[in-house]
Order: C-alpha cells, then sequence, then structure tokens
C-alpha cells in the first residue's frame, strides 16, 4: 500500500478545513464592522429653550395644550414700528410684525462659565445660549461634568447666522477688541464648548442652512460609530438680533404676514423666523445599555444628500427628498410601513409643502392603508421656523411625544392645500392630538429637514427599546429618610435654585427617590451647596421652603484629612443597625457576605444573631459580639465608600483595630473574621473573673492610686488626658473604684464579661498564637495608629507577635 496515496486526501481535507475557518473568521469580522456601522444611537439627555418654552417640559405643555408661541418683534431686537411695511415692495422694510423668540438676549451668568466679563460682551448670544442648554442637557442626561474633562466627548453644533457680529461691525473700528472673532465665529460656537468642557473629540460647526441642525445630528451618529467619539452632542442654536435677514426674506416673498406658518394648508404664503436651541446627548447604544444610561429614544439611521441642479437655488427638489427619505430607512434597515409618524420639514409655503407631500407619498403611498395612515405634522406651526435649530426642534418633539404616547396637534390647518393630491394615499394632518402608544411591535417616526441651500437630512427615530431601569431600579430602595443635596456657583444662583425645585416638587409626580437620586448623583458639585433630609416629597418642600437644611461651602481643593475609627467591644445592642440592613443595598451585601464567611466559625448564623428575636440577646456574650460587630462595621465602611468618603487615616478601639487592619489591607476578610472568631472563642472560654471600669482621671492620676492597690489591677486602655480604663480582678476593681470615689472621681463599669487588656488574658495566647501565625499579613495601604505603640503602626504590623501583644 502507498502510504502517501492516504495521506493526500487527508492533507485535502486539512487545507479545506483551514480554508473554511479562514472564511468564517473573515465572516464574523465582516458581520462586526457591519453591526459597528449601522449600530443604532441612544438619545440619553436633552435640553432646549425654544419660543414660549425655556426646558423639555414646558415645550411638552405647550404642544400637547396646542399653543402657539409666536409673538410681535420684542424691542430688544429692532423698532418694530421703524422697519414694518405690509407691502413687501417698500424698500428697507418687513412685511410683518412677528416671529418666535426666546427672552433675556441680553442675560448670561459669564461667571458661572468663567468668562471675562469683557469677553462676555463680544459673546454671540447664539453662543451664550449654546452654553446654558448644552450644560442642561447634560444635567438632564445626569452625567457629571467633571467625569467627561479630557474624554472624547463629540461636539456638533447646526449654525448658520452672524446677526451679532454685523452689529459689533458697525462700532467704530477703535472699539474692535480681542475677543470679535473668537466670540462670533461659527467654529468657535462648537469649539469654545469642547474647551471650557474639557472634551477632546471631534468639534464642529456645520451650516447648511435649515437643515444645519440634522445634518449635525448625522454626522454625530457617524463619528460614534467610527469609534471617534463614546459620547456626542448635537444640535442647533439660532439667535434673530438684527432685522437685515427679514428684509431680505419679504423681498423674496418667503415670510407670512401674519406670521404664521400654515403648513399644508391653503393659506399658507410663507414662513415665520423664529429663534432657539435644542441640543441632545448622544451614546451607542450598546454602551448606553451597559451604562445603565436613561435612553429616551433610539436613532435607527439618518441620512443626508443635495438637491443637485433644481429650477432653482432656494427651490424644493422633490426627487431628492425621496431619495433621501428612501437612503435613511435603508440605512435604518426599516420598511416604510413601520413608520407611523412623519414630523415634516413644513415651512408653510405654498411651493414647498406640494413638493414635500408628493415626496411623502412617492415613498409611503403603497405602505399605509385608511386603517393605517401615516400621520404628518409639523412643530413650526407651534414655534415658527428655528432656521439653523428648526430639525433638533422636530426632533425633540417627536422624543417628547414617544415618552408621553401622545401625538400633538397640528395647528393652522383649516383648508387643505389644494394643490396637494391628498387621494393619492393615505396620510393624516392631526387637527387634534392623537394617541401613540406603545405595542407589540416599536413606534418609528421620520424627522425631515430641508435647507435652502439644497442640503437635506432625515432622521428614523424609534422608541426606546425597553422601560429604562436606571433610576428606577436605584430609586427604589424603600428608605425611611432620604438625602437631597443642591449646588450652584453663587449664593444667588443657590436661592434661585431652591425655588425652583420647589416649584418642581409642587408640580411633579417623580418620588422622593427618585428626586434625590437625580439631585445627588445626576449633578455637578459646585462651590455654594445645601442638604436636606425628608421622608417624603412634601417634607422635602417643606424644608426648602422654611429653610431646614445645612449649607456650606465646598471644601478647598486640598480638602481635610478624613480618619475613621473603628470602636470596640461595648457598643453593641440588640438589632444593630438593622434599619440599614434593611434599606442599604451595599450593607446588606456586605453583611451577608460577612455572614457566609462566619458559617464555619460560629454555632448560628450571624443574621440570626443580629436580627431574630430569639437570638438578639446574644450578642452580649463576647463569643458572638466580637465577630458581630466586625461585621457590622466592615459593611459600615463598604457603606461609606460606596458614598465616595474615603479614609485618609484609621484607627481602631482594642477589636476595632482588627476592622481597620483588614480595611487597609494587612489580611484578607476571610482573615480578619476567622482571627476575630477565634480571638472571641479563647476569650469567651476564659474565668469570668474580671471586669474592666472607666475612670475620669488622667493616666498619672489612676496610676497613683494603683500603686497602694494589688497587683491584680493594671492601666489597660488610655482614651484621652481625663479617660483612662482599667481591667482587673473582680474583687479588686470593686475596691479600687471605691478608693476612686472617696477622691471625688467619677468611674464607670463597662459591659463586658472579661478583664481584657490586661495579665487575666495570658492563659489562651498561645492558642491564639497558633492561628495568628496561619495569617498571611501585608503591610497597610492606608495609614493606622497603632494602640500598642499610639504612633502610626510600623511594619510590625504585619505579624502574629503584634496582635498578640495587641490582645
Amino acid at each position: 500500500m502507498n502510504n502517501n496515496n492516504i495521506a493526500e486526501p487527508i492533507d485535502n481535507r486539512s487545507r479545506l478545513n483551514r480554508a473554511f475557518q479562514a472564511l468564517e473568521k473573515m465572516q464574523s469580522k465582516l458581520t462586526k464592522i457591519e453591526s459597528e456601522r449601522t449600530e443604532p444611537i441612544a438619545i440619553i439627555g436633552l435640553g432646549c429653550r425654544f419660543p414660549g418654552a425655556n426646558n423639555p417640559e414646558e415645550f411638552w405643555r405647550l404642544l400637547q395644550q396646542g399653543k402657539d408661541a409666536i409673538s410681535e418683534v420684542p424691542p430688544d431686537r429692532w423698532n418694530l414700528e421703524e422697519y414694518y411695511d405690509p407691502s413687501p415692495e417698500t424698500p428697507g422694510k418687513i412685511v410683518t410684525r412677528y416671529g418666535g423668540f426666546v427672552p433675556n438676549l441680553a442675560e448670561f451668568d459669564a461667571d458661572f462659565f468663567g468668562i471675562a466679563p469683557r469677553e462676555a460682551v463680544s459673546l454671540d448670544p447664539q453662543h451664550r445660549l449654546l452654553l446654558e442648554v448644552s450644560w442642561e442637557a447634560l444635567e438632564n442626561a445626569g452625567i457629571i461634568l467633571e467625569k467627561l474633562s479630557e474624554k472624547q466627548t463629540g461636539v456638533f453644533i447646526g449654525i448658520s447666522s452672524s446677526d451679532y457680529s454685523q452689529q459689533l461691525l458697525t462700532r467704530n473700528i477703535s472699539e474692535i477688541d480681542a475677543y470679535l472673532a473668537t466670540g462670533n465665529s461659527h467654529s468657535t460656537a462648537a469649539g469654545r464648548l469642547s474647551y471650557l468642557l474639557g472634551f477632546t473629540g471631534p468639534s464642529l460647526a456645520v451650516d447648511t442652512a435649515c437643515s444645519s441642525s440634522l445634518v449635525s445630528l448625522h454626522l454625530a451618529c457617524q463619528s460614534l460609530r467610527n469609534q471617534d467619539c463614546n459620547l456626542a452632542l448635537a444640535g442647533g442654536v439660532n439667535r434673530i438680533i438684527s432685522p437685515e435677514f427679514s428684509i431680505n426674506f419679504s423681498k423674496a416673498r418667503m415670510l407670512a404676514p401674519d406670521g404664521r406658518c400654515k403648513t399644508f394648508d391653503a393659506a399658507a404664503n410663507g414662513f415665520v423666523r423664529s429663534e432657539g436651541c435644542g441640543i441632545i446627548i448622544l451614546k451607542r447604544l450598546s454602551d448606553a445599555i451597559a451604562n445603565r444610561d436613561n435612553i429616551l429614544a433610539v436613532i435607527r439611521g439618518s441620512a443626508i444628500n443635495q438637491d443637485g441642479r433644481s429650477s432653482g437655488l432656494t427651490v424644493p427638489n422633490g426627487p431628492s427628498q425621496q431619495a433621501v427619505i428612501r437612503q435613511a430607512l435603508e440605512n435604518s434597515k426599516i420598511h416604510p410601513n413601520q413608520i407611523s409618524y412623519i414630523e415634516a420639514h413644513g415651512t408653510g409655503t405654498s411651493l414647498g409643502d406640494p413638493i414635500e407631500i408628493g415626496a411623502l407619498g412617492a415613498v409611503f403611498g403603497n405602505t399605509h392603508t385608511s386603517e393605517k395612515p401615516l400621520i404628518v405634522g409639523s412643530v413650526k406651526t407651534n414655534i415658527g421656523h428655528l432656521e439653523a435649530a428648526a430639525g433638533i426642534a422636530g426632533i425633540v418633539k417627536v422624543v417628547l411625544a414617544l415618552q408621553q404616547q401622545e401625538i400633538p396637534s397640528h395647528l393652522h390647518f383649516k383648508t387643505p392645500n389644494p394643490y396637494i393630491n391628498w387621494e393619492e394615499f393615505s396620510l393624516t394632518i392631526p387637527t387634534q392630538s392623537m394617541p401613540w402608544s406603545s405595542g407589540e411591535k416599536p413606534r418609528l417616526a421620520g424627522i425631515s429637514s430641508f435647507g435652502f441651500s439644497g442640503t437635506n437630512a432625515h432622521i428614523i427615530l424609534e422608541e426606546a427599546p425597553f422601560t429604562n431601569l436606571t433610576n428606577s431600579i436605584k430609586a427604589s430602595e424603600d428608605r425611611p429618610l432620604h438625602l437631597f443635596t443642591l449646588s450652584a456657583k453663587t449664593p444667588t444662583a443657590l436661592e434661585a435654585y431652591i425655588y425652583k425645585y420647589q416649584q418642581y416638587l409642587t408640580d411633579s409626580q417623580a418620588s422622593i427617590q427618585e428626586i434625590c437620586y437625580s439631585a445627588n448623583t445626576g449633578r455637578s458639585h459646585l462651590n455654594y451647596r445645601l442638604c436636606a433630609i425628608a421622608s417624603s416629597r412634601e417634607e422635602l418642600h417643606q424644608c426648602l421652603s422654611q429653610k431646614k437644611y445645612i449649607s456650606s461651602q465646598k471644601l478647598p481643593s486640598n480638602p481635610p484629612k478624613i480618619a475613621f475609627l473603628f470602636t470596640g467591644q461595648g457598643s453593641q445592642y440588640e438589632g444593630i443597625a438593622q434599619q440599614l440592613y434593611q434599606t442599604q443595598p451595599t450593607f446588606r451585601d456586605t453583611l451577608d457576605y460577612c455572614a457566609e464567611i462566619l458559617e464555619t466559625e460560629l454555632d448560628i448564623s450571624l443574621l440570626n444573631l443580629l436580627y431574630s428575636p430569639e437570638s438578639q440577646h446574644l450578642i452580649h456574650q463576647t463569643v458572638y459580639t466580637q465577630p458581630a460587630l466586625f461585621a457590622v462595621e466592615y459593611a459600615l465602611f463598604q457603606l461609606w465608600k460606596s458614598w465616595g468618603i474615603q479614609p485618609s487615616i484609621l484607627m481602631g478601639h482594642s477589636l476595632g483595630e482588627y476592622i481597620a487592619a483588614c480595611v487597609a489591607g494587612v489580611f484578607s476578610l476571610e482573615e480578619g473574621l476567622k482571627l476575630v472568631a477565634t480571638r472571641a472563642r479563647l476569650m469567651q472560654q476564659l474565668p469570668q473573673q474580671g471586669e474592666m471600669a472607666v475612670i475620669f482621671a488622667s493616666e498619672d492620676i489612676v496610676q497613683t492610686t494603683l500603686k497602694s492597690q494589688s497587683e491584680a489591677i493594671e492601666i489597660a486602655v488610655i482614651n484621652s488626658p481625663t479617660n483612662t480604663v482599667i481591667s482587673g480582678e473582680t474583687q479588686a476593681i470593686n475596691k479600687v473604684l471605691e478608693s476612686f470615689q472617696k477622691q471625688g472621681i467619677q468611674t464607670q463599669k463597662l459591659q463586658v464579661s472579661q478583664g481584657f487588656h490586661s495579665r487575666l488574658i495570658e492563659p489562651m495566647l498561645a492558642e491564639f498564637r497558633q492561628v495568628a501565625e496561619e495569617i498571611q499579613y501585608h503591610q497597610p495601604r492606608i495609614d493606622i495608629i497603632s494602640n500598642v505603640t499610639g504612633t502610626v503602626a510600623g511594619e510590625d504590623i504585619a505579624t502574629a507577635d503584634y496582635w498578640c501583644r495587641h490582645l
């Protein structure tokens, strides 16, 4: 037989197997790359200032109540009477008296952001608003800014107007200062955010006119998927300060004289200029789930494109709109029939509205029915056209609608636009609010934004994939009392914050647990602070309104050291720390683990010993007292540690030094409990012929008195210059106490079973040493003040000899 002929097919099979394995690995890598390229993006926080709304809560109320936030041009922008004229032919005039405005144009807390007053004068109000809303959005996400410093956080901002720089340039050239460029360049609108907050990810400003903020959002999602950043701020801002562009839009017949966006209505005759700012906080969905972030909604996909050659630079292009929507659906892996709502660009122009509805009809015409129509609305009918911030306003509206399970009404729709073929496909304009309930399938919406520069954007938004457990899990702990903290950069700001919380506590339905959890863990800790303790929302409101709280200033950058002192035997009581065990998961988990370790050391369960009515009395027996105290104090330490309180130095009183040593890493928890359980058992076995007592006098006075007494008594502990503990035989202790009392010196017997820290302990030393020598010791990682020497413990604390001396 030819062995070579046998080996040849075997080699071929081996090569084939290797090839298949290589292909499988390659396929796995490709699948991973594709998954990363299309990973959904989670929205975990948002902030906004829109006409009629200073925050998301106010914005939702405005939408839900079907309010129109348009008003006359305020006097801090321009003289309305000087510039208004109803005829679009009149030179230098504006055809409308109206717009959507955010108040307090000149107000800005420059000191809060560390900006000098001189620099703030040249700072574009768009930049100011952007700083404020970004901070609020990060707080809404429960992100403490200090944790983002020097991290890959991206900033993507849509911004297109430059009214303020035009005003500054009308000054005499001698008034131009060093801050004109940095205060007004679009690039620094994003760059200043990154600079002030310490972000090191991509930071850029985008100007595609009306689609700027959605294009920014698209780029932010791409950056997150490409791992360019791990967190991103995306949105847009617009401020209307000068009349020039309004004059321009009047001449172009773009503005509605009555100041209303009558989107899709027969009366549609132009848009109304508005201002505001919206920012959302983004993470890759997998990261948001892993970090237990509060996911508000999910961006499934997005797309951007350009009109290219059309009938005019500013004229919408129907085929391009169709293309961008189809591409966003494809990128999201979503079929058109899964979309239930479209937040339309919807400026309300006689030309643009039919083109937009026609594009929607081309994409969704065959996927919806009269029983399940596509619902189409536009936030511009409430707050006007925010230009560079228009798209983000639509995003915020849809996120809130998904959360509230309700589609707000679309305003100013009375007579359908006759140039729109309403019979072409099943479409509904919601003239009244409509329910939008969660069901078996996730709710999805599309948001469109089309720039007059020809750049289009479309985003596919999906409801959060599950009920968020982030806050509910941590806030559901049933505590009898709750700690509430607030902070601000100035006393005045803190007072204002207190007032806001009083209002919030009156209106909100959130639980005291949720309120305290968010305030304590999701806010930056600033210089001026307060804390209050309350059992309910009503009690917290009372604390704030009646000033029943503690206020202080933040500790300096080099705060004072913290010392932890662990108590010794005698501090035990029946039911010790039971409320902590019932209400504090960290304490409970640690104590449960100690109970597991002690199963082989004690003849009764630690938890029964502590909390069973039939067994609690046993805690006063030394054999149980010492391991129980060790476990409780160690669990207390872990609880303080979980709250961020770390000691700089440690000390333990008698038994307490064992816990201090364990915390410092001298020995492990398991070996520490073993050593203490042995100590307690051997002490319990000693003849009960000793006692201990406190003498409220100095060591010298006590020493003098003891010289005339029996040698059966000695000084056991020096607690302070006027607190000395003696230990010895019971009869001798009683006799010497009488002597102290005759001298007018106060005394007090301790609740112990033996004369600890005296020669009465000597019979147990040999057996204790055997166990102590089995322990694996390490040098302390935190300084410990030794009971034996009264100084910082040296290397000897990591030896069996030390613990025998200590005993």
